[in-house]
């Protein structure tokens, strides 16, 4: 009666419904782990399709993928332009362990094989495959692995890769085929997050033009405008060191007007040669000109070993069409960092051209500024023709006419040496009046006042401040052309020297003519070197001695040097 048989076994009917209700269990068991890991994996796709930073997209992908296959460790590589592995986004190992194994990798032996071949790869231990290098020390201990590509708008943007099933398992295709499906929703992910990241940049490149910009309309200096530019760029781009370079004036060289960054202070003042260097490049071509290493770069064949800690770098032009180059404008990121991509050097001839535009402006409005100067000295000039010296003439013509109603003998020498007095003063006033009225142009016939002051202004920009400058004595009329010239080659390599070595942060120059044309040259900066180069030094003192005059330089007691050249001049 109750189903039992005489031996106590169970009858073959219960057997097989025993057997079939196992079965059955196992079955919705496994429909069940199917059904969930379906939800998992679309949850996986909706939470990595909700983000727009694309850093945190990465990991977000790369922590999904693990959680999916149930893997012990993970990581996401990025393939940049040389086809190697530009980011390398690791999940399931420690900071500590990451700081032990030391460089993360680069795409060489088995996660090369996905960059050469880019399809999916499951192996059930990676040391039997022939691209597996091993482990590097500290490295975690791993056997199984699983990769797939993940594919952004038909390109291969990087892949996927998986390590370590728990429970000592091997990845099977059900695995494979889960993290494949990832792997496309990722690419959306990931094209999502690159054009919101392309959104943003050009809205804070058309904020930056708009800066550069205003600062034109409201007449800012052109030393203004550019620190300006060099700012926005360097934090848009996220560069290193940021340098704009100048040409030197009669040279093929470039040099360093302004640095900002990484070791900026031994950059500033940098002599380039147009030909074998990268900046060079970027002025000869009149194009942007990016390298991957600007330390070991082919190009730069030129001079000794600069742009150390450097790697990734672009460089473009600071120009017009009509205009020509101005300049050049490079960032760089310190070695090991990733290379600038399209996205980001693409504005930055748009925004190079602001700088080209700053520069005509500040050109042209020195040009006004110098007309309307020009014309206030004619007028100056006029007004001392008819005026001081007519009335000076006059004085003396009543005294000399006074003279034969005088007879106490020392009254009579006084007024004739009053009268003495005033034409050397009427002398004087045409010797001015002469300068003033000076309307040749070009380097070799203006004024040494105007170009004394034009070298100091263009001092600033390298030194950082604008020296201070006094000027007395008859500077355009009494100073011989080969002197003034002498005197103004001094003055420029004077304060590039103060720019390059000083290190000063006040620089004072005196030029007063006499009998000799006195050039004075005082900063704070770090002193003369012990046993540096004096070449620069001995130059100077060759053109005061071609003149007949002399050269000294000494340090200062409080700290700084004092340069101070003089050459005769004649004042009749």
């Amino acid at each position: 009666m109750n189903g039992a048989s005489e031996d106590g076994s169970t009858p073959l009917p219960q057997l097989r419904l025993d057997e079939l209700l196992d079965e059955l269990q196992t079955r919705l068991d496994a429909a069940r782990g199917t059904r969930d890991r379906v939800h998992s994996l679309l949850e996986a796709v909706l939470a990595v399709g909700r983000d727009l930073e694309l850093s945190q997209a990465l990991r977000h992908i790369v922590e999904a993928a693990v959680t999916l296959v149930d893997a012990g460790y993970g990581a996401l590589g990025v393939i940049g332009e040389d086809q190697r592995l530009s980011q390398f986004i690791p999940v399931g190992v420690t900071h500590e362990q990451v700081e032990k194994i030391g460089h993360l990798p680069t795409g060489y032996g088995l996660l090369g094989e996905l960059i050469r071949h880019p399809r999916p790869l499951r192996l059930p231990e990676i040391s039997d495959h022939p691209s597996s290098y091993g482990f590097p020390a500290a490295h975690p201990t791993m056997h199984s692995f699983l990769g797939v590509p993940i594919r952004v708008r038909e390109r291969v943007f990087g892949n996927l890769y998986l390590t370590e099933k728990r429970g000592g398992r091997e990845f099977d295709a059900e695995d494979e085929a889960v993290l494949t499906t990832l792997a496309v929703a990722a690419g959306v992910a990931i094209d999502n997050a690159r054009l919101y990241a392309q959104a943003r940049l050009r809205e804070r490149w058309l904020a930056a033009n708009a800066e550069v910009t205003n600062s034109l309309l409201l007449g800012r200096s052109e030393s203004e405008v550019l620190d300006t530019l060099v700012a926005r760029a360097d934090e848009i781009a996220g560069a290193d060191l940021t340098v704009v370079a100048m040409p030197v004036a009669e040279a093929e060289d470039l040099e360093v007007r302004i640095a900002v960054g990484l070791d900026a202070e031994e950059h500033a003042g940098l002599v380039l040669p147009l030909s074998g260097s990268l900046m060079g490049a970027a002025a000869l071509t009149g194009g942007l000109v990016v390298s991957g290493d600007v330390q070991r770069d082919p190009r730069i064949t030129a001079g000794p070993p600069r742009w150390a800690g450097l790697g990734p770098a672009v460089a473009v032009p600071i120009g017009t069409p009509e205009g020509g180059v101005r300049g050049v404008l490079m960032l760089a990121r310190a070695a090991g960092k990733p290379l600038f991509d399209e996205d980001e050097s693409a504005p930055l001839a748009g925004f190079a051209g602001q700088a080209a535009v700053a520069m005509e402006l500040a050109e042209r409005r020195r040009d006004a500024e110098q007309i309307t100067l020009l014309q206030e000295r004619d007028r100056i000039a006029r007004d001392l023709h008819d005026l001081a010296i007519q009335r000076l003439f006059a004085t003396g013509m009543t005294l000399q006419s006074a003279i034969r109603f005088i007879d106490h003998p020392e009254a009579r020498d006084r007024v004739l040496r009053a009268i003495d007095d005033l034409d050397e003063t009427a002398k004087t006033i045409r010797a001015t009046i002469f300068g003033l009225r000076a309307r040749e142009t070009g380097p070799q016939t203006t004024g040494l006042r105007a170009r004394a002051a034009e070298a100091v202004e263009r001092a600033a920009a390298s030194l950082g401040f604008a020296p201070a400058l006094r000027m007395t004595g008859l500077l355009d009329v009494a100073v011989p052309r080969a002197v003034a010239e002498d005197a103004v080659a001094v003055l420029q390599e004077a304060l590039s020297n103060a720019a390059r070595h000083a290190r000063a942060t006040a620089v004072e120059v005196t030029l007063a003519a006499g009998a000799e044309l006195v050039l004075t040259i005082t900063d704070n900066g770090v002193g003369l070197p012990e046993g540096g180069r004096r070449s620069g030094l001995a130059n100077l003192a060759e053109r005061a001695a071609s003149h007949g005059g002399t050269f000294e330089a000494a340090a200062l007691p409080q700290g700084g040097t004092k340069l101070c050249w003089r050459a005769p001049v004649s004042t009749g």
